[in-house]
C-alpha cells in the first residue's frame, strides 16, 4: 500500500524522499524492523489473550527434564509470527509480483492448516490433532499450486548469461546487454558443480520433439516433495524452546541472499549465477519474515512463555520450501536446512530400525534414545538451551557453506 502510495506522490507531487520507497534495501529495512516492533509489541498482548482463553498446551510425559513445567504454555503463537509478517508485507511489499503473491498464498494456506491442527489439540482435546493424511492432502494442495503457478505463470522467467564477447551489444535504453531475452525454463541450480545448471525437463527428453511443455509432469511432483519434506521437518525440529524459530531465521536469511543476488542483474552476472527477474522483492517479504521470527524469540527462548504450534511451524517450512524453490535453489536444502533434514531423517530410521528388529529379534530397537533427534540430546543429559545453542551453531556453519556455493564449483 505505502509503496503505491509514495509512487504516486513521487510521479504526481515530486514530493521529496518518496522516491526512497524505489529500492528494495529500503523496504527491506522498513519491513523488518515493522515486524520486529508487531512481534514484540504486540506479542505480549497476544500471549496474554492465549493465556485469558486458556489456549495452552497439553504435553504428554516422556521423561525428558523440564517437560511437565510447559503444560499450560500458551501455544498457537504462530499467529504471531503470520501477522508480524503479513502486516509489514502489506504495507511496503508490491502486491502484484508475482513471488510475493506465492508467498502469501503459501503464508495463508500452511497457516490455516497448522491452525486447524492446533484447534483441534486445544479445543477437541485431541492430543494427535489433524489425522496425518489431512496434513499431507494440505501439504500437497500447496504443492501443486506452487508448482503449477511457478511453472505456467508468464511472469516467472528466468535470463541466461551471454558470452562475453556479445555483451558489449547496447539495448534500447543504451545498458550493457549481460543477459538474453526472459524465457520460461525448468532449470535449478546444482551445486558443487562447474556447469552448475541442471534442467529438469532434459529428465522426459525420451517424450520426444515438444518435451518441455510436459516438464511440469517433473517439476510439480518435485515441488510437492520439498514442500511436503520441509515442513515436515520444521514441524519435527519445533520440540525445544526457541530451536525451530532460531534455526529458521538463519536459513530464511540466507535463503535472502540468494534471492538478492538472483534478482539483482549486476550481482548475478558478477557472481555468475542465474539471473530471475522480479525475484529481488522476496527480499522484502523475506525480511518481514526474519524480523517476525526475530521479535517471535523474545518470547520463545527458554524458559518459552509462548511455542509456536503447528500454526507457526507448517508455515515456517512452507515459506521455506517456497523461497528456496522460486530462487532455484532447491538443491542446496539438504545443506541449508540441514538441521530440518537430520531431524526428518532421526525419525525414519528410528521406526524403520525398530520396525526392521521387531520383526527380527521379536522385540523393538532404537538408534537413538529417543527422536527427533534433539530429545536424543535431551535424554543424553544436555540442558535444552545447550542444545539449542549448538544447533544454531550448525545452523550457521551450514548457511556458510551454502552461500560459498555460489563460487564452487
Amino acid at each position: 500500500m505505502l509503496y503505491y502510495l509514495f509512487d504516486y506522490l513521487e510521479r504526481e507531487y515530486q514530493l521529496m524522499g518518496a522516491g526512497l520507497f524505489q529500492y528494495i534495501s529500503f523496504r527491506s529495512s522498513l519491513a523488518f524492523i515493522l515486524a520486529l516492533v508487531i512481534s514484540t509489541v504486540y506479542g505480549k498482548r497476544i500471549i496474554r489473550y492465549l493465556q485469558k482463553m486458556q489456549i495452552g498446551e497439553s504435553v504428554r510425559d516422556l521423561g525428558l527434564e523440564g517437560q511437565i513445567q510447559k503444560a499450560g504454555t500458551p501455544t498457537m503463537g504462530g499467529l504471531i509470527i503470520i501477522g508480524a509478517t503479513l502486516i509489514p508485507v502489506f504495507l511496503v511489499a508490491k502486491m502484484d509480483n508475482i513471488y510475493i503473491i506465492l508467498l502469501l498464498i503459501t503464508t495463508l494456506w500452511m497457516g490455516t492448516v497448522g491452525f486447524v491442527d492446533d484447534y483441534i489439540k486445544v479445543f477437541k482435546k485431541d492430543k494427535e490433532g489433524l489425522k496425518g493424511k489431512f496434513k499431507v492432502l494440505g501439504q500437497v494442495g500447496l504443492g501443486v499450486i506452487v508448482g503449477g503457478m511457478l511453472f505456467f505463470h508468464p511472469e516467472v522467467t528466468m535470463k541466461e548469461q551471454l558470452p562475453s564477447n556479445q555483451t558489449a551489444v547496447h539495448s534500447e535504453k543504451g545498458e550493457a546487454k549481460l543477459f538474453g531475452e526472459a524465457q520460461k525454463a525448468t532449470k535449478t541450480t546444482l551445486p558443487f558443480i562447474k556447469n552448475n545448471e541442471f534442467d529438469y525437463s532434459s529428465l522426459i527428453e525420451w517424450i520426444g520433439e515438444g518435451y518441455k511443455s510436459w516438464a511440469w509432469l517433473v517439476f510439480v511432483p518435485i515441488v510437492i516433495f520439498i514442500v511436503t519434506a520441509v515442513s515436515n521437518g520444521a514441524n519435527l525440529t519445533d520440540g525445544i524452546d526457541g530451536l525451530a524459530a532460531g534455526s529458521s531465521a538463519i536459513i530464511v536469511a540466507t535463503l535472502g541472499v540468494f534471492a538478492w543476488v538472483s534478482g539483482n542483474i549486476f550481482f548475478a552476472n558478477y557472481l555468475d549465477v542465474m539471473y530471475i527477474p522480479n525475484s529481488g522483492e522476496m527480499v522484502v517479504y523475506i525480511s518481514a519474515f526474519i524480523g517476525a521470527l526475530v521479535g517471535f524469540l523474545w518470547y520463545n527462548t527458554f524458559p518459552a512463555q509462548v511455542f509456536m504450534g503447528d500454526t507457526g511451524s507448517l508455515t515456517i517450512g512452507g515459506i521455506i520450501a517456497v523461497i528456496a524453490v522460486a530462487t532455484r535453489k532447491e538443491l542446496l536444502i539438504p545443506v541449508l536446512a540441514g538441521i530440518f533434514m537430520v531431524e526428518n531423517l532421526s525419525v525414519v530410521l528410528q521406526i524403520f530400525y525398530f520396525k526392521y528388529t521387531r520383526k527380527k529379534y521379536g522385540e523393538g530397537r532404537r538408534i537413538f534414545k529417543m527422536a527427533p533427534l534433539h530429545h536424543h540430546y535431551q535424554k543424553s543429559g544436555y540442558h535444552e538451551s545447550k542444545i539449542v545453542a549448538r544447533f544454531w551453531i550448525v545452523g550457521i556453519l551450514l548457511a556458510i557453506i551454502t552461500v560459498i556455493t555460489l563460487k564452487i564449483r
